[in-house]
């Protein structure tokens, strides 16, 4: 979700229910530290509840230092990713490329546990590959080291997003080890989520890319969850609504050009669930400045027929 679960956009999430969010990932690179990009994931401010900071990276010094650094600047958990699939990430032999060198992973986990005083947490997938689904022993593993919780995708590292997530491996990790285990990955409704809980006999759920226009789901799948009355679907104004927050905060976030630029991807996502989003959207990913976007959702949340007008 690099790129995507901002400040802004993690806040949204919790307010419409989920229980914690976790931070883009961070480059353990101490050469980056000083980006405006890292710079800006590692800002907490204003940030509600727990604060959780994903780093990534193959070097256990370097990755250690990173989360001395991510501790001394406010994460009450550091979260390491070895389950990114991207090839930027995967070339470097971070992400889910670490799943491939378990002697590494080993070191990694452990550099990183000795090196700070707060939980550690670990997000995996199933494997490398569908012929190495080595998940369930890298699980011991970071048991065994001192890791608290695991969260895991259900596709191997070769799968990236396509087909389905299995939920076979998932299960069998959380019968061989004691921490608490997150199925990830296609739940996408309450009755997703009931389904893959009571088949992995998982402890809870990470949803990610369901939620990207769509932050209702949480509030949906923890009534479901509790046998509670599943929220009815957002209005159109409701969509119209959050999405005006959504967008200002970017703004106001990243600033105007960056901010337009990364608004526009997110409006693609929520007016995904407009019957009508169509016209919206092609005049949003035509604006270029804060005011003419936020312009634009206005005039569409009082006339659809008005969303282009200057």
């Amino acid at each position: 979700m690099a790129g995507v679960s901002d400040r802004v956009f993690r806040e949204l999430c919790k307010r419409h229910g989920a229980d914690y969010a976790v931070s883009e990932m961070v480059a353990s690179n101490p050469r980056l530290r000083q980006t405006d990009k890292t710079q800006r994931r590692l800002d907490q401010r204003g940030s509600s509840g727990i604060k959780i900071v994903q780093i990534a990276g193959a070097e256990p010094l370097t990755l250690a230092n990173a989360a001395r650094y991510c501790v001394d600047t406010g994460a009450d958990v550091i979260d390491i990713n070895m389950g990114c699939p991207a090839k930027k990430v995967c070339n470097k032999l971070a992400g889910s490329a670490l799943m491939r060198d378990e002697r590494l992973v080993g070191e990694l986990l452990a550099a990183v546990v000795s090196a700070v005083d707060v939980p550690v947490t670990l997000k995996m997938r199933t494997g490398w590959d569908l012929d190495n689904r080595n998940a369930p022993r890298l699980a011991q593993l970071a048991e065994s080291i001192g890791i608290k919780l695991l969260t895991v995708h259900g596709r191997s590292r070769a799968c990236r997003f396509n087909g389905r997530a299995e939920y076979d491996t998932i299960a069998t990790i959380k019968q061989k080890v004691n921490i608490p285990v997150l199925a990830n990955g296609d739940i996408r409704s309450a009755a997703d989520a009931l389904r893959i809980l009571d088949y992995t006999n998982c402890d809870g759920l990470m949803i990610g890319r369901a939620a990207n226009g769509y932050p209702w789901i949480f509030a949906q799948v923890k009534a479901g969850l509790n046998s509670q009355n599943i929220a009815a679907e957002p209005t159109r104004n409701e969509i119209i609504t959050t999405m005006h927050q959504h967008v200002d905060g970017l703004h106001n976030l990243y600033g105007s050009k960056v901010g337009c630029r990364v608004a526009r991807k997110h409006v693609g996502w929520y007016t995904q669930y407009l019957s009508d989003g169509a016209t919206l959207r092609r005049g949003f990913n035509q604006s270029e400045t804060p005011e003419a976007q936020l312009k634009l959702i206005n005039n569409y949340y009082n006339d659809p027929q008005g969303a282009l007008a200057a």
